[in-house]
């Protein structure tokens, strides 16, 4: 692992790594360590008290985000027919059907998410090992699985996340850009804890939410006290 940089130590000296901040004044410390040239991702971790080896304890979902994430998102989607025009008319930036499958077979993968109507799942399903990894398979768990083309499009375009817990039950989601300011981020960590909780297993026993962090692409941790999360959850 090479030697933290000296512009990555200095931001590191604006937090107080011993602290527990609210979520606000997290957001803002996040920011203001905040150090690179381009316009950083501000991302959450949260900790969560389940162990996902278990179905019951698995949590998984979507959000739409208020003030989305700050990147242009290139949305695909496989369909025939009158949904083809429906996906063209809601801003699809990729339509298709066997023409884009045979692309994508062919190592063209400049998209960031997939819809697909669910009578072409039989096609788009044999090419699991191909999006699957990549997390570009379109799954009716988050929506885009649909014959509602428009709705999933518009979804995608104005900021719809999706996220899963991972092994270690921690789940990772990217919140915006520090030029969206602490207030807008704010907005949206609002509506992801929100759906978190919503989505707090039965089988989940103790501590839902154990440790909370924000950070920037390149900037240093910071954590947020779990307890202060229900006063920003409408």
């Amino acid at each position: 692992m090479g030697k933290p940089g000296k512009k990555f130590l200095e931001s590191k000296k604006k937090v107080n790594r011993d602290l527990k901040y609210g979520v606000l004044e997290a957001l803002q410390a996040a920011i203001e360590s905040s150090y690179a040239k381009f316009d950083e991702t501000v991302d959450v971790a949260v900790r969560l008290g389940v162990d996902p080896r278990h179905a019951d304890q698995m949590v998984r979902g979507t959000c739409v985000l208020p003030h989305g994430t700050g990147k242009d998102v290139r949305v695909l989607v496989f369909a025939k027919g009158e949904k083809e025009a429906e996906a063209k008319e809601a801003g699809a930036d990729f339509v298709g059907n066997d023409d884009l499958v045979e692309k994508i077979q062919g190592g063209w993968l400049d998209f960031d998410k997939a819809i697909a109507t669910p009578d072409m799942m039989g096609t788009v399903g044999k090419m699991g090992r191909i999006l699957g990894p990549r997390g570009l398979m379109p799954n009716a768990k988050t929506g885009t699985v649909t014959f509602d083309v428009a709705k999933a499009v518009q979804e995608l375009k104005a900021g719809k996340i999706d996220f899963r817990v991972e092994r270690a039950g921690i789940l990772h989601a990217p919140m915006g850009k520090v030029s969206f300011g602490a207030e807008k981020l704010l907005d949206n960590i609002s509506a992801f804890f929100e759906t978190v909780q919503r989505l707090k297993p039965s089988a989940a026993k103790g501590t839902y939410m154990k440790s909370i962090a924000v950070s920037t692409t390149m900037g240093p941790g910071v954590k947020i006290d779990p307890t202060l999360v229900k006063d920003i959850v409408k």
